[in-house]
């Protein structure tokens, strides 16, 4: 997993400490960050709508803990995708886990994609809100 530098000192969204910390996968004022997976076709049409966005496989790469708790902070429990595949292979012991602690040992029950903005902002899904909100059509 390739860091991402902050282009300048100082440059760092101030809504976004702990995914800035160490500096990876970390978003400048202007950067936009798709977390995902390469095989999802929605994940696909959102990163063709967003060609300027970094692409973030989850299940290659992982994500790190500072996105990943601030998306839940954000989002609750609409994070967790419960109609995925691999939210029908848990044990029902598993899903009564902590979200965050099944998104740490499983990340591709995420709901994807997350789409982060370098200005702090969240988008959770590729719904018309989101398209609008990010400014595609």
């Amino acid at each position: 997993m390739e860091p991402i530098k902050i282009k300048e000192k100082g440059m760092r969204p101030s809504k976004m400490p702990d995914i800035c910390a160490g500096g990876v996968h970390c978003a400048t004022e202007t950067e936009m960050i798709l977390y995902g997976l390469k095989t999802c076709d929605t994940c696909r049409k959102a990163l063709k709508s967003l060609p300027e966005a970094e692409f973030v496989d989850v299940r290659a790469d992982g994500m790190p803990e500072g996105v990943l708790e601030m998306a839940l902070a954000q989002f609750g429990t609409a994070l967790v995708n419960t109609r995925s595949t691999t939210w029908r292979g848990l044990s029902e012991e598993q899903r009564g886990q902590a979200p965050l602690d099944l998104l740490r040992a499983h990340p591709t029950l995420m709901k994807r994609p997350l789409i982060v903005v370098g200005d702090g902002q969240m988008h959770l899904g590729w719904t018309a809100q989101t398209r609008t909100a990010l400014g595609v059509s």
